[in-house]
This record gives C-alpha cells, sequence and structure tokens, in this order.
C-alpha cells in the first residue's frame, strides 16, 4: 500500500536548526530549502509528499495545491490553519497517509483517523538518512539484514503487538 506523507511545513520548518535559520532570514527560502529537501527524499524514496502551509502573500495559491519538484504544496485558505487542513486529509487518507508534525493536536486527531504519526525530529532524521544513503549510491534495504541470525525461538500470540500498531510500524519502516 502507497504512503501519503501529508507534512506540517512550518512545525518541520522550525523544528529544524538549518532549516530555523534559514527560515528566521526569508520565510520563502525557509519554505524553498525544505521543499528541495523533500524533493531529493522523494527521489530517493519515491513516496507521495504534501506539504502544508499556513496562507501564502500570493492570494493565487490559496487552497489549491501546487506542484514544485514533484512536491505538492497547498497553503490554506484565508481564515483556516494550516493543521485544519492536515486534520482533514488525514480523516480522507486514513490509513494510507503519514502526517509529519510535532503539534499535539494534529498528532492526536491524525492518529484518531488512523494514520500514522511521526515527529517533525524523527522525520528530518530519516530525510538526512536516506540523502546520506543516497550520495552513497546505497539503498536503505541493503543493510537491514546486517546482524540478522535465524532462529527457532517463536513469538506467539501473547507477544503480538495490535494490527494497529503493526500497521502503522510497518509504514513507518519504510520511510
Amino acid at each position: 500500500m502507497p504512503v501519503h506523507i501529508i507534512i506540517d511545513g512550518y512545525n518541520l520548518i522550525r523544528q529544524s536548526a538549518s532549516l530555523k535559520k534559514i527560515d528566521q532570514n526569508d520565510l520563502q527560502l525557509g519554505r524553498e530549502a525544505l521543499i528541495d529537501r523533500l524533493a531529493a527524499y522523494k527521489r530517493f524514496k519515491g513516496h507521495q509528499i504534501t506539504v502544508v502551509f499556513d496562507g501564502s502573500p500570493d492570494f493565487s495559491h490559496f487552497g489549491s495545491p501546487q506542484q514544485e519538484k514533484g512536491i505538492k504544496v497547498k497553503f490554506s485558505k484565508h481564515g483556516e490553519s494550516a493543521d485544519a487542513v492536515i486534520k482533514r486529509m488525514a480523516s480522507q487518507e486514513r490509513e494510507k497517509a503519514l502526517i509529519v508534525s510535532s503539534d499535539n493536536d494534529v498528532v492526536r486527531v491524525s492518529a484518531s483517523y488512523g494514520a500514522a504519526v511521526i515527529s517533525a525530529g524523527e522525520f528530518e532524521e530519516k530525510m538526512a538518512l536516506a540523502a546520506m544513503m543516497d550520495i552513497r549510491g546505497q539503498s536503505l534495504e541493503s543493510g537491514s539484514s546486517e546482524g540478522w541470525a535465524a532462529t527457532t525461538k517463536k513469538k506467539g500470540e501473547g507477544k503480538k503487538l495490535p494490527k494497529k500498531t503493526r500497521r502503522n510500524q510497518k509504514k513507518l519502516t519504510r520511510l
């Protein structure tokens, strides 16, 4: 099942030390730097990505998504927050969505719809790891079997995580 990554744009920018510095100097440059990083991540991983920002100085972008470097960029409408847009998208996408935000309200509501959730800091680490692997020409899966040893130990029903938790963990391992 494909994963649709929905990102709280300003939340991710302001959680990132490097993006925060760019954003403090120029808001537009901060957005562009984030989109550049997301485009590099998308080239390596191939997931559908939508980044949502609060309103735009350019009124032609309100509400309608635009495409930049393969990333869907969506600005909230006048009087609506990006958080509300993300919650609405989570309610529509449900289990197909992975929400990137450190906002507790967005996390709680999105999880209640069945969407997987990851904090902005954790996602930034995943983007950095993917960028590093892309530079080296490696895949994330190639090194994942190192250290694995065959075993006959059975897990049994008592140790199985709930289905919803297993589904969310499966989505997170694809990042």
